[in-house]
């Protein structure tokens, strides 16, 4: 038999998904204050100043104007985390070059959070998908997809509409699938892990 992969509904990319206008805003948030402490700060207001402003409000207008966008176009929503993590980078090392520890330890400590969820936010553009194989069965999951040995699964059950596997350790694993599947399919998979299931 070959491996079996299904398009599903991954909770912890959905919660991802969910987030991530959220996230976008509160760094937009955090790169405005910055600027206005800057433009308070300072005598004559540079460069600096300006690019954080324009970054903030570029930022701002992606999550207001195309909040459905971020989720339709992939690359956009990573082009300004990407931003995000540079900006968070700048300020947190010139803060460091003028003495203000705290302050540079906590914007590298964003830049270092917003990097994990650019590393996450790289996987949404794969499609989410469960992968039955012939030594156990690929489960999508941020950071990383997991891998489950059929000795580690007690039970598989499978619907037209959802998968739940219940593992060795007491875990309850349930998908919800994106599209519906045929009676064919669902006795193929049906039969594929009573076989290596052995039951």
């Amino acid at each position: 038999m070959d491996s079996i992969s299904l398009p599903v509904v991954a909770p912890s990319f959905e919660r991802l998904k969910r987030s991530g206008a959220w996230l976008h805003v509160t760094a937009g948030l955090l790169i405005l204050t910055h600027a206005i402490s800057h433009f308070r700060g300072e005598e004559t207001h540079t460069i600096y100043f300006w690019c954080q402003l324009i970054i903030s409000l570029d930022i701002f207008l992606l999550v207001l104007a195309g909040k459905d966008s971020l989720r339709q176009m992939p690359r956009v929503n990573l082009f300004f985390r990407f931003v995000e993590i540079i900006f968070f980078l700048g300020i947190g090392t010139l803060m460091l070059m003028q003495g203000h520890i705290l302050i540079a330890i906590v914007h590298h400590s964003l830049s270092i959070a917003y990097g994990y969820l650019f590393y996450c936010e790289r996987r949404l553009r794969s499609d989410e998908l469960l992968s039955f194989h012939h030594t156990g069965i690929t489960i999508p999951g941020l950071p990383e997809s997991r891998f489950l040995l059929w000795s580690h699964i007690n039970e598989v059950d499978t619907s037209y509409d959802s998968i739940r596997i219940y593992t060795s350790e007491n875990e309850d694993l349930n998908f919800d699938l994106r599209n519906n599947l045929e009676f064919g399919q669902l006795e193929h998979i049906q039969l594929f892990c009573r076989f290596y299931l052995g039951k």
